[in-house]
């Protein structure tokens, strides 16, 4: 097994390394990390802010600092562009595929598939190590983690039980909370713990109709292009012991976290969860209730932030140019103050 940087599938400037992990009861495991280490002759720091439309911010405003991105569910990093923003700040990017999603899937796994959150403490380290920030180590660089949907509830999590090893958290459309609000979870949690102790890897109704992978694939009505096979159009088959793992995730947000650095959150102003097709979905979160997710972000710690972005998707770096441009903003804005 490798554990060389190799060229990653992103191309100029990217690169992967394979992280070895503790086998589980389907075997091998890996993690894999990726990192945007741009040519000088290849990339210009104000030829990215020109392409927003405004000019570059001060370049100093991540120095000294790496970033680790963790994506969502059914999900792999592909932003290339959000790779450039923070190297446009002066920061080192770096981003995790998790264990059995994107570029770490192996064939004799279930795509997604963890019975307990914490498990991805094991994929976290193994890449903070690589970066200078594992636990024992002493960094002498910031250390920024950013999530988007369950990648941040699952880097919330992290950030409160390992207070002071980093220096800010940033999340995008983080599923902070159960759909259909804390009450129906808690009548639901019984439920799917009793299926999860049954049969973790029964298979749940997929209601995933593909609405959102269509309003980001530039095969369909958006602008992305990613491999349709790790970021698939009806996402990863839901399990039981999967959904049980994220509803004991919730809970634990509702109880209220301490994390103790302050912590940017975007979100869209509006979500659309309905079960038809409506062009409206375009400018619109389709996967979380944002409204119910912004009053959870304020039990993450005691110095919070929220940014509500008008015409957003759920994964706000990809919406509409203008709404994307408004995100970089708002988070460069952000950065300014507390970085």
């Amino acid at each position: 097994m490798s554990q060389d940087w190799v060229a990653d599938t992103l191309g100029d400037g990217f690169e992967q390394l394979t992280l070895p992990l503790k086998s589980d009861s389907e075997g091998e495991v890996v993690a894999t990390l990726v990192r945007y280490l741009p040519q000088p002759e290849s990339w210009s720091r104000r030829g990215f802010w020109q392409r927003l439309g405004f000019a570059a911010p001060d370049g100093t405003i991540a120095h000294n600092t790496d970033v680790i991105y963790i994506h969502g569910y059914s999900d792999y990093f592909f932003q290339a562009h959000l790779a450039e923003y923070w190297r446009s700040l002066g920061a080192r990017f770096y981003a995790l595929d998790l264990r059995k999603y994107g570029r770490s899937i192996r064939p004799h796994q279930t795509p997604g598939y963890i019975d307990r959150l914490a498990t991805y403490d094991e994929d976290i380290e193994a890449a903070l190590t690589r970066m200078g920030h594992g636990e024992g180590q002493s960094p002498t660089r910031k250390l920024v983690l950013m999530g988007h949907s369950t990648g941040g509830l699952v880097l919330s999590l992290w950030a409160t039980r390992n207070p002071g090893r980093m220096s800010a958290v940033v999340l995008n459309s983080p599923w902070l909370e159960y759909q259909l609000t804390a009450a129906a979870r808690t009548m639901a949690a019984p439920v799917v713990g009793f299926q999860a102790r049954m049969n973790p890897m029964a298979p749940m109704a997929n209601i995933d109709r593909g609405f959102y992978v269509r309003s980001i694939w530039d095969k369909r009505e958006g602008e992305w292009d990613f491999n349709i096979d790790w970021r698939p159009e009806h996402g990863f088959t839901v399990r039981t012991g999967w959904l049980n793992a994220i509803l004991a995730g919730h809970a634990r947000i509702a109880a209220g976290l301490d994390i103790d650095v302050p912590i940017f959150t975007l979100l869209s102003t509006k979500s659309l969860l309905t079960p038809r097709w409506s062009k409206d979905m375009m400018q619109a979160d389709v996967a979380i209730d944002v409204n119910i997710v912004a009053a959870r972000v304020h039990q993450l710690g005691k110095l919070t932030t929220v940014a509500r972005i008008p015409n957003a998707l759920h994964d706000v770096f990809l919406s509409e140019k203008s709404a994307r441009e408004r995100a970089f903003r708002e988070l460069t804005r952000w950065l300014k103050a507390y970085l």
